[in-house]
């Protein structure tokens, strides 16, 4: 069993957690920020948009149950990879994405599979899907852990109103 990073930013991380938790080999998902150059950010610093965090997901799995492939082939439905300005309903460059790479394999991997969509004709715009070095992660607080999982009548409303399911249904499920 080797244990793995995998860091990604798909907009709000309350979004991005539910698709990754649910894997076999998947052994914990955080919601966090990384990326940017303020220590330690709260929320609400990291919402404003003026500290360069990203809203993101770090996966910790067993890569001889699920591999950083299949890993990324989850992460690109759940996003509007063409969108540079945030994510639905989520406005602000701390809601942009982006894939940050943990070691040359994952950026081989996420750079052929960025390239692999972006010929591939399923979107007319370019795909804008930053690939970046990863930085150091900051968990973010407590109540934004598993909130799909605690505050769930909350977590529906939020993503039904935000237009994402509706993108990935058109965009990703056709």
């Amino acid at each position: 069993m080797t244990i793995q990073k995998a860091t990604f930013a798909g907009g709000c991380f309350w979004c991005m957690v539910k698709p990754f938790d649910q894997w076999n080999g998947v052994h914990q998902v955080i919601s966090g920020y990384t990326g940017g150059h303020i220590e330690n950010p709260a929320y609400e610093q990291v919402k404003q948009g003026n500290t360069g965090h990203y809203e993101a997901v770090e996966i910790t799995y067993d890569d001889s149950v699920i591999n950083y492939q299949t890993i990324l082939d989850l992460y690109w439905p759940q996003i509007d990879p063409t969108d540079p300005d945030g994510q639905f309903q989520d406005r602000g460059e701390q809601y942009r994405t982006a894939i940050f790479y943990h070691n040359e394999e994952q950026k081989e991997l996420a750079e052929k599979s960025k390239q692999i969509l972006a010929e591939s004709g399923r979107f007319a715009k370019p795909i804008v899907t930053e690939i970046k070095a990863a930085a150091v992660f900051y968990p973010a607080e407590d109540y934004h852990q598993d909130f799909y999982k605690k505050s769930k009548t909350e977590y529906e409303e939020d993503r039904a109103k935000s237009g994402r399911d509706e993108f990935i249904a058109e965009n990703w499920q056709a």
